[in-house]
């Protein structure tokens, strides 16, 4: 049952401030886009108008990833229309690929954590959104139970070695064997990567190249994929983390917390026996390199193919961080920081520049480049902590941490930055805002998202954004210039993305007071959620605009404001994006000269804002105190309906 909500009025006048009235109108301007967005792609059905055949493992992700903003936009204040829109692409998605045959039981049949890690992020999402959903909560448990060994036909999980059984894994159980098949239309793609391995015939791994599209490479790649790589454990799998967290924040099931410390705690055994490296492959006997000739590098998604240093450090902040939320503890996070730091103790001069090794190949370490702060500014973001921070602050500055990019827009590069997946491109300039050292970021932020958003749909509306011209795309005579080579099957299935208007990265920092979430399979955190009192759901409630402005380890700044003239809204707030922490207190500042203080006690506070009221607030706040969970101000857990149990399998046997 929810407990009564500690209430204060506001009808303070002010002078409605620009940030706010653009926060009204991206919500707006992606409220009427969200419906024009899917009847451009879809059929009246739901169905993507598309292909008839996909033929490889690659690609179930991407659908899921063009359309998963819209269960988070509906979280922060979009329409209801919005979240019906939402359910409706996440169904017909999951039954096109069904179709396809790459997801089986409303789960990818198998794949690797870094795209089960991009695709589910819209799992994740409705849990932002109606949590007593019945069909999101069963969701939630079947797929969880594919990695707890509860599952009896995806048996991925070793309890007794806590290892999770192959890179690749899914609804069908690990897949240790790959087929000619599997990569087919990722193949062209590839082509730009380099090796996996330094021994692939005719290849020269020095080129940093390797040509999957030539048969006889493309042979040798899958029968070495099958010798070294598939069978066993690897870091990429801590993304699963995710996935239990998510499924605990509907249940509160212990075994699910207990199994992302179990879990994480495998890997900083491992980590520790490898002289503080953490290995990137694990064989089924646990042992490292036990299928690479000994060698702690070389795996799946690892220190060396294909991206390194990146893909050890995602799946380590999403899992530390989870393993935070979960427990409060904030020593999960020294197995993140411990390879942060290893990599910047390796770092060297070079050119008067400072770079730090991203991979490690059979010589030893190699690849350097600048260092990025991004993952630490993450877990600076949940730890708070001044040693994080100085982490953050030591690294050199080789571009303008205070540049807003609008990806895809001319004269911005950042398309082709890592950062910029999903259009999550601004965590920098985030970061120098919220230490006070960027003052106009959220006018310039949101303007900046309303000019994407404004570019976006001019590529949608375009004769180029016609998913019935893309097979036969010709990048000569295209009415719009887009970032993927349309042609290219593995380029294809991204089109959606690159079309899709529908993205709000300022406006999902600033309501949240933190970066978005890790594209790769990371939880959206934030440090506040909002509510609408009246309507009692997720998001803004009408005319009101929020932001997120300071942060320290006790405390939370915010301004908010009403936009009506006439019309006084209620606005609920939320300690924590889950309801991990606690308010102690809040002081209320009308103006420079009259400030009130009052007492909450609770996860939840409500502020009745007048008509053009505002005010700007301090809370003081206890972090990771409370058990995190969807439950909203309107919703408890004790008050779901129970979930569907369904007739034991053997009853079914002849």
């Amino acid at each position: 049952m929810v407990q009564p909500i500690k209430s204060i009025a506001i009808d303070y006048k002010i002078s409605t401030p620009e940030w706010a009235i653009l926060e009204r109108e991206i919500i707006d301007k992606l409220n009427a886009a969200a419906p024009e967005f899917v009847a451009r792609y879809t059929r009246a059905d739901g169905s993507l108008i598309w292909r008839d055949t996909w033929g490889s493992m690659d690609g179930s992700d991407d659908p899921y990833e063009a359309f998963m903003y819209l269960a988070l936009l509906y979280s922060l204040g979009g329409s209801e229309e919005v979240y019906v829109l939402a359910r409706k692409m996440w169904d017909a998605i999951t039954i096109q690929w069904t179709a396809y045959g790459q997801i089986y039981r409303e789960f990818d049949g198998y794949y690797d954590w870094m795209h089960h890690g991009e695709g589910y992020l819209y799992h994740y999402f409705f849990g932002l959104t109606k949590p007593d959903s019945l069909i999101d909560r069963q969701r939630a448990k079947r797929f969880s139970d594919m990695y707890t060994g509860l599952d009896n036909e995806a048996k991925n999980w070793d309890g007794d070695k806590k290892m999770i059984l192959s890179p690749l894994t899914g609804s069908r159980g690990p897949r240790q064997v790959v087929t000619h098949e599997d990569w087919q239309t990722h193949r062209t793609v590839l082509d730009d990567y380099l090796a996996p391995y330094e021994d692939i015939v005719k290849t020269d791994f020095s080129t940093m190249r390797c040509h999957w599209s030539d048969p006889q490479v493309y042979d040798d790649l899958i029968k070495k994929m099958n010798e070294r790589m598939n069978r066993g454990d690897v870091p990429l799998n801590l993304n699963a983390t995710s996935l239990m967290t998510h499924a605990f924040m509907y249940s509160s099931e212990n075994r699910l917390k207990d199994w992302v410390l179990t879990y994480l705690g495998a890997w900083k055994e491992r980590t520790a026996t490898n002289n503080g490296i953490m290995p990137d492959n694990i064989g089924l006997s646990g042992k490292i390199g036990e299928y690479n000739d000994g060698k702690w590098w070389g795996g799946y998604y690892g220190w060396r193919w294909p991206h390194g240093f990146m893909t050890i450090m995602e799946p380590l902040t999403n899992a530390t961080m989870n393993a935070v939320l979960l427990t409060g503890d904030y020593s999960h996070l020294d197995l993140a920081r411990s390879q942060f730091d290893l990599i910047w103790s390796l770092r060297k001069e070079d050119d008067g520049v400072i770079k730090v090794p991203h991979r490690h190949f059979d010589a030893g370490w190699g690849d350097y480049r600048t260092p990025s702060p991004r993952h630490m500014i993450y877990l600076w973001t949940s730890s708070m902590a001044d040693e994080d921070l100085a982490r953050i602050t030591q690294l050199p500055r080789d571009n303008d941490w205070n540049t807003i990019a609008i990806p895809g827009v001319s004269g911005s590069d950042s398309l082709t930055g890592r950062d910029t997946k999903h259009y999550i491109a601004n965590t920098l300039p985030w970061f120098q805002f919220i230490q006070g050292e960027l003052p106009d970021y959220p006018v310039q932020i949101l303007r900046a998202n309303i000019e994407l958003i404004n570019t976006q749909l001019r590529k949608m509306r375009s004769k180029t954004g016609d998913p019935r011209g893309w097979d036969t795309y010709d990048p000569t005579t295209a009415d719009e210039v887009v970032g993927l080579d349309l042609r290219i099957d593995g380029y294809q299935i991204h089109a959606w993305q690159e079309f899709s208007p529908i993205y709000f990265e300022g406006l999902a920092q600033l309501t949240m007071g933190a970066p978005m979430h890790i594209s790769h399979g990371g939880l959206q955190h934030g440090k506040v959620r909002f509510f609408d009192g009246q309507l009692q759901r997720p998001g803004l409630p009408a005319d009101i605009g929020a932001i997120v402005d300071s942060l320290t380890a006790t405390t939370i700044g915010m301004k908010i404001a009403n936009t009506s003239i006439t019309t006084s809204r209620s606005l609920v707030v939320q300690a924590g994006a889950f309801g991990e922490h606690r308010f102690i207190s809040v002081v209320v500042e009308l103006d420079s000269c009259a400030s009130e203080r009052h007492e909450i006690g609770s996860k939840w506070f409500e502020i009745k804002l007048g008509a053009q009221a505002g005010a700007t607030l301090t809370f003081t706040v206890e972090r990771y105190v409370n058990i995190p969970s969807y439950e909203t101000p309107f919703s408890a857990l004790e008050d779901w309906d129970p979930l569907i149990k369904g007739r034991p399998a053997e009853n079914f046997a002849r």
